[in-house]
């Protein structure tokens, strides 16, 4: 009983906070910081890397500088690295757009990059149909994310959401569409993330 107390007061505030370390060097946005000051510090802390100053073009993340340095009660201050791992920098985006997301399920923080539909994407008007992800090489479905739901189709465009998964690296070209799940060809193409070889 002595171990699991001792266990969790020192080692689950330890690895939770070089998670949330990690999240925030990999380009959270400066919300992240907020959720630092609920973690305990490690009983030894760990300097991370120096900041780097270049952001994805393609990332809508506020990323602040001024979030970066944070003191901790148990030593120096430790620097979070703003760090281009945007995995999808290296597609061509018709109608979508890369975005940070930051988000705490279940009291577990973690920081993600995905696919949304463009401003103007979503101002159409879209009737009697579902968005669904289809790479039409290999007639494979995806899946969106909503928080931390999956759903194979939605009705509204605003939870048109892709993460980076096998379906997006193993198919070259992947569309986004809108209309009858179960007759794919004959759906709107709405948006497209075309990888080139």
């Amino acid at each position: 009983m002595a171990f699991r107390i001792t266990l969790r007061a020192v080692v689950a505030p330890a690895l939770a906070a070089a998670a949330l370390s990690l999240t925030v060097a990999q380009g959270a946005p400066a919300s992240a910081a907020a959720h630092r000051a609920a973690i305990p510090a490690p009983a030894s802390p760990n300097s991370s890397a120096s900041p780097n100053s270049s952001a994805s073009p393609n990332s809508s993340a506020s990323l602040n500088s001024s979030a970066a340095p944070s003191e901790s009660a148990a030593g120096p201050v430790r620097r979070m690295a703003e760090a281009d791992e945007n995995p999808f920098r290296a597609m061509e985006l018709e109608g979508l757009k890369a975005e940070y997301r930051f988000m705490c399920p279940a009291g577990h923080c973690v920081g993600y990059w995905s696919l949304a539909l463009t401003e103007d994407r979503l101002k159409r008007q879209y009737e009697g149909g579902e968005f669904f992800a289809y790479a039409p090489a290999r007639g494979e479905f995806g899946f969106f994310v909503d928080t931390d739901i999956v759903l194979r189709t939605v009705r509204d465009p605003r939870q048109v959401r892709l993460v980076d998964s096998d379906f997006t690296r193993r198919n070259p070209r992947i569309e986004i569409r809108y209309g009858d799940p179960d007759r794919p060809r004959k759906a709107e193409v709405v948006a497209t993330a075309t990888t080139w070889m």
